[in-house]
């Protein structure tokens, strides 16, 4: 019996709230149009698992032909017409759930994954079953097209940028995937993007995301089969990559999976965040980034970018630097604050004045401020060069020193 089918309870399934220690899972292989390539791909993912559920995507081309001399015993779901990979997928989960399977692992129909690596997906899932296994393609081993190595790196950026997480490839469909995190969580995008945004919303839930490295074969340019539109598909990762990046700038927390929560023997885990009470908000939000070094860092760049002449643009830099880095956004725009004018620009434009002329600017009048209004302007600039890091560096000491001195005290009252 493969490793897969290990039973479980009855009452378990992909709608339990913790994770089951003994995985059940099904194989999915969404297709559309890829009749020959089809075949080659179900029967070396057939001998990994009891369950294998094919779903055709409303395929035009003779794949029908081919689904009937599949094994009987796999499961084929048929869309009357393309409703995306996305949508496929999740035909695929409502199919295994059904089956009183745990985790899907999803593999391409094109062939360009090789079979042989779901092996390590089940060991991957067996030893964390919270988490989403995705299978980082070893580009370095084969001929890759650019365009291809290119859209990685870009929706890797961009995963970094929405969630703080680093990862190799956010754009690969070899992955496994905890049955109970796709029911739980709302899914807006069906086709193509739905991949990237599952990363992302798993990503804020709290769900971990690991990676094992799997080849990868690409074809000649003649015998690739790829169904991704250049334009349309481009257009929704754009308007897709705009929402989820404004989402996290946001500074209120994400919806979490009940599981992946904290403790609930944490005396704030009950406390809901809202901004009618935002002391209690803000601790909660501080307990994110408790490390006093992180907290100095978040204060740095709030000062640092604050000081900048980005009029309307501080608190949205702010945000994606702290999201890029994991850093509190509280906290980073907070300290933003401390350079609102009138004193720190004004500081800003002396120190620049003098670089400039090599005086202070002491006439403050309509023709200085007014007339003369770009002049200060760039004047800031220059000024902040210098202003921005000292007064960075000034109150990330001063927010490390007294966080130090905060912790050293609650150490020290726990004795």
């Amino acid at each position: 019996m493969p490793a897969t089918a290990q039973k479980t309870n009855p009452t378990d399934g992909c709608l339990t709230a913790t994770p089951t220690p003994s995985p059940i899972v099904a194989i999915v292989i969404p297709l559309y149009n890829h009749a020959a390539t089809l075949e080659k791909v179900v029967n070396e993912s057939s001998g990994f698992s009891e369950i294998l559920i094919v779903v055709d995507d409303g395929s035009s081309d003779n794949v029908t032909e081919v689904l009937k001399r599949l094994d009987p015993e796999i499961h084929i779901i048929r869309h009357p017409r393309n409703l995306g990979k996305g949508a496929a997928i999740l035909s695929g989960a409502k199919k295994a759930c059904e089956l009183k399977a745990t985790h899907i692992i999803t593999i391409d129909a094109d062939g360009q994954h090789y079979s042989d690596d779901i092996s390590a997906f089940i060991e991957a899932v067996i030893e964390t079953p919270e988490a989403i296994i995705v299978g980082c393609r070893d580009f370095a081993a084969t001929y890759v097209p650019k365009s291809s190595d290119f859209g990685r790196d870009f929706s890797n950026f961009w995963f970094r940028v929405q969630t703080g997480h680093k990862i190799g490839d956010s754009q690969s469909g070899f992955r496994a995937y905890p049955l109970n995190l796709l029911e739980a969580l709302d899914w807006r995008e069906k086709r193509y993007a739905f991949e990237n945004e599952v990363l992302v919303r798993a990503a804020w839930a709290g769900v971990k995301i690991n990676e094992i490295k799997i080849s990868v074969y690409y074809p000649a340019k003649h015998e690739h089969i790829s169904h991704f539109h250049r334009l349309w598909d481009n257009l929704r990762l754009s308007f897709l990559n705009t929402r989820l990046t404004i989402r996290s700038m946001l500074p209120w927390p994400h919806n979490q999976m009940a599981h992946y929560q904290i403790d609930k023997d944490d005396e704030t885990a009950s406390e809901p965040v809202s901004i009618l009470h935002p002391i209690r908000t803000l601790r909660l939000l501080l307990k994110e980034n408790a490390s006093p070094k992180r907290l100095a860092v978040a204060v740095g760049l709030g000062v640092l970018v604050g000081a900048l002449p980005l009029l309307g643009m501080r608190a949205m830099i702010i945000l994606m630097i702290t999201g890029y880095f994991r850093l509190n956004k509280i906290v980073a725009l907070a300290a933003g604050n401390i350079c609102m004018p009138p004193f720190v620009p004004a500081l800003c434009i002396e120190v620049g004045y003098f670089i400039r002329h090599g005086a202070w600017l002491t006439e403050i009048s309509f023709k200085t401020l007014g007339y003369q209004a770009l002049e200060r302007f760039w004047e800031w600039g220059l000024g902040s060069l210098i202003v921005g890091p000292l007064l960075a560096l000034f109150f990330g000491l001063l927010t490390l020193i007294t966080a130090k001195i905060i912790n050293d005290r609650k150490d020290s009252t726990e004795f």
